[in-house]
């Protein structure tokens, strides 16, 4: 019992690594916003066991000279 215990918890890590090496620890509904607005600042969450202590966000949105070669 304390083996299946084991592996889905290795299971559930190796699951988490995956998604923090491709980038899908945000859901889509918050990356749409995300490309919505071009931010492209910086995202940072601190978790502990399991729980989010502090997460917050440093502004850096395009510049004007990067808006007029998009349009």
């Amino acid at each position: 019992m304390e083996h299946d215990s084991n592996n889905a918890c290795q299971a559930s890590f190796a699951e988490f690594r995956r998604k923090v090496r491709n980038s899908e620890l945000l859901g889509s509904d918050v990356t749409l916003l995300l490309q919505e607005v071009r931010f492209s600042g910086r995202l940072s969450i601190v978790v502990q066991n399991g729980t989010i202590l502090k997460s917050g966000y440093e502004e850096g949105y395009f510049t004007r000279k990067d808006e007029r070669r998009l349009t």
